[in-house]
């Protein structure tokens, strides 16, 4: 499958995967993300049924704060 990770090409074996999977094979383990799935935010108690499809644009953010 490939996708749009970030405004990057990726691809990952199988036909479907999802936002929690591809955080795990990515290690995405910060506490403060946001994840857009084609331009749809996706809330963190969806990213473990929120599947993600051949083409799809997955855009997964770091948030950063400080003072």
């Amino acid at each position: 499958m490939q996708i749009i990770l970030n405004n990057r090409s990726e691809t990952f074996k199988g036909q479907e995967l999802t936002v929690s999977e591809i955080m795990e094979l990515k290690s995405f383990r910060f506490k403060m993300l946001v994840v857009r799935l084609n331009d749809q935010l996706v809330k963190k108690e969806d990213y473990a049924t929120t599947i993600v499809k051949e083409g799809d644009d997955l855009k997964i953010i770091h948030l950063v704060s400080g003072g």
